[in-house]
């Protein structure tokens, strides 16, 4: 018997030890500013190497107005598909998406000035978009309410305004949570800093890891930025035009291939293009390559080949739930693109054939002598030198002038072979001679 309780204080102390020896991890993801497409893969990834590194859970320290409903979504997808404990801190403010992503995590704590809510979906110009979307968003939330045992009615009135919700708020009025509020609602509960919010999941004193956004990740952003996206589809476009006017395959098709391949690679990458955009960039490709090829100029072919790829790009700045305002933004994008293309091209047309650079790289059809083209330098020396007609000069032909033979032009009349001529004068290549009696 005493061997027993012997061997059971060894075991104890073992797995006591061993809990003591082990440092324990939480991963704190920031989810702060506009959330755009190139914050998704940055979660998601934070997400899975929590999970592989064995952290105890993941802390989302969220501080957004909101931002794409379709970046939120895939947010929303990696945190509940996450093995490890996915805690949200508002810290303050989680406004319409970013409300959504802080709805999907297992548990919400607010800063004491934080507010959630505010989430109905609106267009470019802030205001409130059709049904369709607004049902679409509130389906969403109540889903989300549900599955983590909240009051759904509470997550649908911060969508639509029309939903009421006894005690909280009346019909007319989008819900808002603050703190206390929140609190007293069910929804969240109370946290001074990320130390208090530890301690309350039982994790006081864990090592808190931030991870920060790799190089890849920074390259997609970089080029998905609405300020680089628009330089992206210029080249492209730029290059296809001008393989259009080549009538062949070189460098404008290589920087088109290579500049829209990097803008629909960062798509694919952030789940804004699929196959149909590149189906569709591949018909149009076909069509300019039929235009480049067989029918060479600008035609039907040429028109519908810039189309197709037009459309594709717009497509390529979609995502799966566009809204209006991303519409809006995809439009501005594309039209950025089309002004600095046009401007490019209209430049080049203009000035660079002017362009003395341009000029020692390609001949012109005429050289104009006040430029400072001659085409020989003048011979003064020989006027007035006496020499004999080679041939006849009907009235140009070949004089001999002391050693030297050249072509000459006589002032008018006829000259025989043998006679003997004088050099009026020389101007380059023209030499005017007249016979000597």
């Amino acid at each position: 018997m005493l061997r027993s309780w012997i061997l059971l204080g060894f075991a104890v102390s073992g797995i006591a030890g061993t809990t003591l020896g082990q440092e324990r991890t939480v991963y704190r993801i920031p989810v702060t500013g506009t959330i755009e497409n190139g914050l998704a893969p940055y979660v998601a990834r934070l997400l899975r190497e929590a999970a592989e590194a064995g952290a105890d859970a993941a802390l989302l320290d969220i501080d957004t107005p909101g931002g794409r409903v379709d970046a939120a979504e895939r947010i929303v997808n990696a945190v509940r598909g996450s093995t490890v404990p996915v805690y949200a801190f508002v810290n303050p403010r989680a406004y319409s998406a970013g409300a959504m992503i802080a709805l999907a995590a297992k548990e919400i704590y607010l800063d004491p000035a934080g507010v959630l809510g505010a989430a109905t979906p609106v267009d470019g110009q802030g205001g409130k978009m059709s049904e369709k979307y607004v049902s679409a968003m509130r389906a969403a939330f109540r889903a989300l309410a549900e599955a983590s045992g909240r009051d759904p009615a509470v997550a649908e009135a911060m969508v639509d305004e029309s939903i009421e919700v006894p005690g909280v708020k009346a019909p007319g009025k989008l819900l808002t949570l603050t703190a206390a509020e929140a609190i007293k609602l069910g929804y969240g509960k109370p946290a001074t800093g990320t130390d208090a919010l530890l301690a309350a999941v039982g994790l006081e004193g864990a090592r808190v890891v931030t991870p920060k956004v790799n190089w890849a990740e920074m390259v997609v952003r970089f080029l998905t930025n609405p300020v680089v996206s628009p330089l992206l589809l210029s080249l492209g476009m730029l290059g296809l035009v001008f393989e259009i006017k080549a009538g062949h395959f070189g460098i404008g098709g290589l920087v088109s291939l290579t500049s829209l391949g990097l803008f629909f690679g960062s798509g694919i990458i952030l789940g804004l293009a699929g196959w149909e955009e590149i189906i569709l960039l591949g018909l149009g490709f076909l069509a300019i390559g039929i235009e480049v090829f067989l029918l060479p100029g600008f035609g039907v072919a040429g028109v519908l080949g810039l189309g197709l790829v037009a459309t594709s790009l717009v497509m390529g700045l979609l995502g799966s739930f566009p809204t209006a305002g991303d519409f809006g933004m995809a439009g501005l994008i594309l039209l950025a693109a089309v002004v600095i293309t046009v401007s490019v091209v209209y430049g080049w047309l203009r000035h660079l054939p002017t362009s003395t650079r341009f000029r020692r790289i390609l001949l012109q059809d005429g050289l104009a002598a006040n430029e400072g083209y001659v085409s020989a330098l003048p011979r003064g020396d020989l006027v007035g030198k006496t020499g004999t007609a080679v041939t006849d000069l009907r009235p140009a032909g070949t004089a001999l002038v002391g050693d030297e033979r050249l072509d000459v032009v006589s002032e008018g009349a006829y000259i025989k072979q043998g006679a003997t001529i004088t050099v009026l004068h020389s101007d380059g290549y023209r030499h005017v001679v007249r016979a000597t009696d």
